[in-house]
């Protein structure tokens, strides 16, 4: 993914911070005159006429868009993201996820580890209380899984309870997901999900975050950041949430998004279920018992693997005798570690140190819980 200049960055971060300037005008500015450098290069006069800025607000855009103060910092927190790997992309830029920018409120500024493509288009966010029931944690990763294998890209938010188990059962599953971010990159939370985003962004998932590296994963935040996980995919899904949960926010922003709204129904005296419970009753959710009923009010049909003509593959490269054993042995689902021992005959030990040979070659991959598949 390419990252906008750091001239441009510093320029929109200098728009940001500047007083009674909002994002909502920030984006307007970009629709008009098509980056930050153009508005910092056009006649602060223009600008605000064209915008119709008030007196406070056009005084705050000349400082603004002329304070230097922060320069400096900006220039570090774009350094710093492109040094773990990332990329910052504006809206109204080529590589900005297209359906993100037709919501209402899109970020100025994106900050993304891994990449974003046409591909997760067909997306759904999973999101539900942080402290799930077995019952909820049970039917995220079914549903997780059973998305996946319809190619869908699931979209979170990287919390505790039906987040995390909406991220581990895609990846477990060997699909791709999406991590949105309340903070910024320095201050990941909750701090134990970090090996988490690190195996997401390592299996060809992303993490995302309109925030600045070291911003803090202050309350505030999160509801901003459910405005991106609902707008990112095709809906949201909400597993079990009380009737004033924040997955409920989600729920909301997708409604007003015009993106579609499910609900898994949960038992009507557990409060973890009053918020999905109550999205049903009110019909602002349609009610989910399977992956197939998703597909359905989306209007996609179901992969049909049965009938499906098997992709051609590249032949693999000259394989060692135990290689090409356990390259015949994986799929194109995980398989764990013991499976590939006892379906090849061979120790876990051989099939790890021919396994790592394998991901050598680009010909195969791992997945969290020791679980291996074909690229």
């Amino acid at each position: 993914m390419t990252p906008i200049p750091i001239d441009e960055y510093i320029a929109l971060r200098r728009l940001l911070n500047s007083a009674r300037i909002g994002i909502v005008s920030v984006r307007a500015m970009l629709d008009l005159f098509g980056s930050g450098l153009k508005t910092a290069e056009t006649p602060a006069k223009v600008v605000g006429e064209s915008l119709r800025l008030n007196e406070a607000a056009y005084k705050g855009f000349i400082e603004g868009v002329n304070n230097s103060d922060f320069d400096e910092e900006f220039r570090k927190d774009y350094d710093y993201i492109l040094s773990i790997g990332g990329a910052v992309i504006s809206y109204g830029s080529e590589s900005y996820p297209a359906q993100l920018a037709n919501i209402y409120d899109p970020p100025v500024l994106l900050n993304i580890i891994g990449e974003i493509s046409e591909k997760d288009e067909k997306s759904l966010g999973i999101v539900g209380t942080r402290t799930p029931t077995p019952y909820g944690t049970r039917i995220a990763t079914d549903i997780a899984t059973g998305l996946v294998n319809e190619n869908f890209t699931i979209i979170s938010g990287l919390a505790r309870g039906i987040d995390t188990t909406a991220h581990k059962a895609t990846l477990a599953a060997g699909g791709r997901t999406i991590a949105v971010l309340g903070s910024g990159f320095k201050n990941l939370y909750p701090p134990e999900n970090r090996k988490l985003a690190k195996e997401i962004t390592e299996n060809n998932g992303a993490i995302i975050t309109e925030y600045p590296p070291a911003a803090k994963p202050d309350a505030i935040n999160f509801p901003a950041r459910n405005r991106i996980i609902s707008g990112l995919g095709l809906g949201v899904l909400v597993v079990e949430a009380a009737e004033k949960g924040g997955a409920l926010h989600t729920a909301a922003f997708a409604n007003d998004q015009g993106r579609a709204v499910f609900a898994i129904p949960g038992n009507i005296n557990s409060k973890k279920s009053g918020g999905t419970n109550r999205l049903i009753q009110n019909g602002e959710a349609k009610l989910v018992m399977e992956t197939d009923d998703i597909l359905e009010e989306l209007n996609i049909k179901p992969i049909d693997r049965a009938n499906a003509e098997p992709e051609e593959l590249p032949t693999p490269p000259d394989l060692s005798i135990f290689e090409e054993k356990i390259f015949s042995a994986l799929g194109f689902q995980p398989i764990h570690i013991d499976e590939i021992s006892a379906a090849t005959g061979l120790s876990v030990s051989e099939c790890l140190s021919n396994l790592l040979s394998l991901e050598l070659k680009g010909i195969i991959r791992q997945t969290p819980g020791k679980n291996f598949v074909k690229r």
